[in-house]
């Protein structure tokens, strides 16, 4: 139709065309003129900065899926930092074990995509896995078999060791009072001699001890030492008196074990006897001035059939089988925790939150027992609590018409702590396991509740708290075991790693930074608290071992322009580590900025790391407009600010010191939309960031 008109118009007169334009609209223009840049690693001048290396942090779906994010990256970048894939809340498991083959599917897709991996980051504050650490150094937690003893240990008891022999050869063995566990009950403490070679050099055996030939029985036994030592068990009566045995629950068998200044717990059993009776030989004689503590309170042999000598009169004490008790008042509310929040990060635990104050009684929770208490009889009552605040909650034994015997008035603090209490019955109707809550505002957790009658004994249970030397052996063992590990496993593919991350205290800015007195978020743990201040020098030591010889090893922190004082600091601890003997490249700066930050603290912050001589590395850089009314003005600020930074880091690092620049987040944030922070917008349009950081790049 538009063909046939036009013809017979032509056929009357001759035709003169409107003449328009149709103006492109500005913006339009605009990102036209954005996108005709060409990709940001184009730009950088290898001759003006040799070995300069652009990067960019990423996420694992970023590199594994390869889609339009992978393709981004891996044309504009030369070098990648996984958001938090390579922390040790990533990689260290609940046991403890390092989860590295899940690394191996990242390292191998990065080096195909032909970007390296700068390593991010080893030793941190943030993304710990702080809840398997602190589980470490909470306080050890012994519940005794609640069964009959085989073992007579009454001897040991009453302070002597009749009925037991022992040979030392020119060490020791006694009974030490209150070096058991706890600091309250005491333990045999056995001292091998100067020349101590052979296990039978300081040996220990205990009296006959009555078996049923044919039953199991298990031994169970908690021992430590004043430095590393070794030890084994071997016996007298047994078809095999020299076993291999998995000691400590480790999957493997062994002729010996290792104790070390912790408490450890010897578990196995027994059931090739000969007779009707048998003998343990404790032998410690393996290495010279040694000394053991062997706890007295919890050494027990004991058939794994006999009947219970206890008999906890609450049948879901633990919890875990999910289930809460009942309750009501004052708008409170039950439930049960998550699996690993009960006691000592374990298990589960039973929570009531009291929204207000009120009469004690106003809110509580109820367990009926199966039948009535005895009349004129004293039961126990023991249990963990804690609190999310401080308070006061109230246990107690009642009857259908609300009469009672209290246990007491029990205060609650925001640590995990073990309650013993006791009362005696005064009625025979007392079926109802009461706990009131009304004088507590806000969330009590209770774990492994249990009610017994007072005539029976066994079960107890013993608390150790770890001592401070205990705790800082611990955190060494884990930091050695973790850098070690990760460096190792990770040299084919990363040679330059962000060693330690953020050391330094803002308000203190020559201190390191602390957990000490802080309520911590998940996740937070400060090597430094155990470890002091060469904790970062133990981390470089042990990444220089591991490492390739020429990997670049980095310290790094934030807030280094906003506190040029924090940044004095961190030279200073710098320099403390190098006169200490730890081989550091390079000082990383996480700038984390914002459009009006100071340029001229910018400024002074690249003159006084570029001062030290070490490679120098902006590792996070992301300027923020924090806010969601983005005007064009705001965007060239961002844009200005963005070419800034890298135009003062030509002028104030020299060439041989530029070790490279990372964008902390290459699109702006879909979860923060106010940060604005990125080069791309989180459809992935270029922003007129790109075009600062572009016309940056192009004079390195």
């Amino acid at each position: 139709m538009f063909t046939a008109l036009a013809m017979a118009g032509t056929s009357c007169a001759d035709f003169d065309p409107l003449e328009f334009q149709v103006e492109e609209p500005e913006s339009i223009a605009r990102q036209q003129e954005i996108n005709a840049y060409d990709s940001l690693k184009s730009y950088i001048s290898l001759e003006n900065s040799p070995g300069f290396k652009l990067g960019a942090s990423g996420s694992t779906a970023d590199i594994l899926n390869k889609g339009v994010m992978y393709r981004l990256l891996k044309s504009n970048f030369d070098e990648i930092t996984l958001n938090t894939a390579m922390t040790h809340g990533s990689v260290v498991q609940s046991d403890g074990d390092l989860a590295l083959a899940n690394l191996l599917d990242l390292y191998e897709a990065a080096e195909q995509s032909e970007m390296g991996i700068y390593g991010r980051t080893i030793l941190w504050n943030q993304n710990q896995n702080a809840t398997y650490l602190n589980g470490l150094l909470a306080p050890l937690i012994v519940n005794s078999p609640p069964f009959a003893n085989s073992l007579d240990v009454s001897s040991l008891k009453n302070g002597d060791l009749d009925g037991w022999t022992y040979s030392a050869g020119g060490g020791s063995v006694t009974i030490a009072e209150q070096e058991g566990m706890g600091g309250a009950e005491s333990a045999i403490k056995m001292t091998s001699s100067s020349n101590a070679s052979d296990p039978a050099d300081l040996r220990l055996t205990s009296p006959d001890i009555p078996v049923t030939p044919g039953k199991e029985y298990e031994i169970l036994i908690y021992i430590k030492s004043d430095v590393p030592g070794e030890g084994s068990i071997s016996f007298e009566g047994l078809v095999d008196n020299e076993p291999l045995k998995d000691w400590m629950q480790t999957g493997t068998e062994t002729e010996t074990f290792a104790t070390n200044l912790s408490w450890r717990e010897i578990r196995f059993t027994v059931n090739d006897f000969e007779g009707e009776a048998f003998k343990i030989n404790f032998d410690l004689g393996y290495a010279p001035g040694v000394t053991y503590n062997i706890d007295i309170n919890n050494l027990y042999v004991y058939d794994l059939d006999g009947e219970p000598i206890i008999n906890n009169l609450i049948s879901n004490g633990d919890f875990e089988n999910g289930v809460a008790w009942g309750g009501w008042g004052n708008g409170s509310t039950r439930g049960v925790t998550e699996d690993g929040e009960g006691v000592g990060n374990s298990g589960r635990a039973f929570t009531v939150t009291n929204p207000s104050l009120a009469n004690f009684w106003a809110a509580q929770s109820i367990y009926e027992l199966g039948s009535p208490l005895n009349n004129g009889e004293t039961y126990n009552l023991s249990f963990w609590v804690k609190g999310d605040a401080e308070g006061i909650i109230r246990p107690e034994m009642q009857s259908p018409d609300f009469s009672s015997n209290g246990f007491g008035m029990v205060p609650v603090t925001t640590e995990w702590r073990l309650v013993n209490l006791s009362t005696t019955i005064t009625a025979d109707d007392r079926n109802r396991f009461i706990i009131s809550y009304g004088e507590f505002e806000g969330t009590v957790y209770i774990d492994d509740v249990v009610l017994s009658s007072a005539t029976l004994v066994g079960g107890t249970t013993t608390v150790v708290d770890r001592l401070p030397e205990e705790k800082t052996a611990i955190v060494e063992e884990q930091l050695e075991k973790w850098v070690s590990g990760m460096v190792e496993y990770s040299a084919p593919y990363v040679n330059a790693w962000d060693v330690v991350s953020q050391p330094m205290d803002d308000n203190n800015p020559n201190e390191l930074k602390t957990g000490v007195g802080r309520s911590l978020a998940n996740g937070e743990f400060y090597w430094q608290d155990y470890l002091g201040k060469d904790y970062a020098l133990k981390a470089f030591h042990l990444a220089e071992e591991y490492g390739n010889p020429s990997d670049l090893l980095f310290i790094s922190d934030n807030n280094l322009a906003s506190n040029l004082d924090k940044c004095r600091g961190l030279i200073q601890y710098v320099e403390y580590l190098e006169d200490n003997g730890a081989k550091i490249d390079g000082i990383g700066a996480q700038l984390n900025i914002e459009i009006f930050t100071s340029k001229e603290n910018i400024a002074q912050m690249f003159e006084l790391l570029a001062a030290t001589g070490k490679k120098i590395k902006v590792t996070e850089l992301e300027v923020r407009i924090n806010t969601t009314q983005v005007t064009e003005e705001i965007m060239n600020q961002q844009a200005d600010m963005y070419q800034y930074v890298l135009d003062t880091y030509r002028e104030k690092v020299p060439a041989s010191q530029r070790y490279g620049v990372t964008v902390w987040g290459v699109m702006d944030s879909q979860t923060n939309t106010s940060w604005g922070q990125g080069l791309w917008d989180s459809n992935l349009n270029r922003k007129p960031a790109y075009v600062g950081f572009a016309e940056g790049l192009k004079g390195l």
